[in-house]
């Protein structure tokens, strides 16, 4: 990878969060590619039990989210494997999910895409070819326990912007804590 102004020796562990639909992959990729890091999709770490019931328009419940937010703490934790960081997706929906990310790779940081539901909705309907269905946009929003003053590892981000400004907002947020 060419260095990028953005990037330092301070080695990251990044979680682009939010409901499906709200941006994650996109954000996730272009936060990895200006602080020159690896990324990966969360979803592609949930088991095919997880998959299936989600494409049968069945919401997860924690027992099958449990071992998936491991998985994906290990990544992100593993500092052999990416010595300068990683940028990873999830959802991340309720702060246990968020503190059992924490305890499994201390120090993440976590980006939160919000904006309006009819936003989202509107970029669900017009996504083609994912495994989560739209239907399930209902019981994400429901789900969602938004990140608290507390939570002071997280950077909130307004979807509603150009993904351009967003990921160099994002990245700047990052660096420059």
């Amino acid at each position: 990878m060419t260095p990028s102004p953005f990037a330092s020796d301070r080695r990251l562990a990044v979680v682009v969060m939010g409901v499906s639909g709200s941006g994650k992959s996109t954000i996730a990729a272009g936060i990895a590619q200006l602080l020159s890091l690896d990324w990966v999709d969360g979803d592609e770490l949930h088991s095919p039990a997880s998959v299936a019931k989600m494409k049968a328009g069945i919401a997860l419940d924690d027992a099958d989210r449990w071992p998936w937010l491991d998985r994906i703490a290990a990544r992100l934790a593993d500092a052999a494997r990416f010595p300068a960081g990683l940028v990873a997706t999830c959802s991340a929906l309720k702060r246990s999910y968020r503190d059992r990310l924490r305890r499994g790779a201390p120090g993440v940081r976590f980006v939160f895409l919000d904006g309006p539901a009819a936003v989202i909705a509107s970029r669900l309907a017009a996504r083609q070819g994912h495994f989560m269905p739209s239907t399930l946009l209902a019981s994400q929003l429901q789900t969602l326990e938004m990140p608290r003053p507390d939570e002071d590892d997280v950077v909130h981000a307004d979807i509603e912007q150009p993904a351009t400004s967003l990921i160099r907002q994002v990245a700047r947020a990052l660096r420059n804590p």
